[in-house]
């Protein structure tokens, strides 16, 4: 019998509520980080190109990871990571990889590990994060 309105976790929501608004973040982080990486900085347009979306929409998040402490800019300048957001940007690419290599343990291919990894990510918990990566140590696809 499905659960009432009113008996339902509320908790249950908040997490899902919370995890959308990091995977924002998270999203943003990682792609300034490979921005950086690959061609020494990440501007706001680069940003908005990659994710097909305007700049003014990259703007408005940018400065709410400026807010939240992950990021630098000044208008018409380059986007910074702070030591926040290179952490925050490494801790995703972590989980993304573990999930990602879970999938292709269980046979997913690589395309599919790939997309479904992206999504994923944001919205597993420690302990089931913890649990795959005991998977993949048991099968020896645990990669280092």
């Amino acid at each position: 019998m499905p659960l009432q309105p009113q008996t339902m976790p509320t908790n249950r929501f908040q997490r899902t509520r919370d995890d959308h608004s990091r995977e924002k973040a998270e999203d943003y982080v990682e792609l300034i980080d490979s921005l950086i990486k690959e061609s020494g900085e990440a501007r706001a347009v680069d940003l908005a190109d990659v994710l097909g979306i305007s700049h003014v929409t990259v703007s408005k998040t940018v400065q709410r990871l400026q807010r939240e402490g992950y990021v630098k800019s000044q208008p018409y300048r380059s986007i910074f990571l702070t030591e926040k957001g290179t952490e925050l940007a490494q801790s995703a690419r972590i989980r993304h990889a573990l999930v990602h290599d879970f999938l292709i343990a269980l046979g997913v291919d690589e395309e599919n590990a790939e997309a479904d990894a992206e999504g994923i990510e944001h919205h597993v918990s420690s302990q089931t994060l913890d649990a795959m990566k005991q998977f993949l140590d048991k099968c020896g696809k645990l990669k280092s």
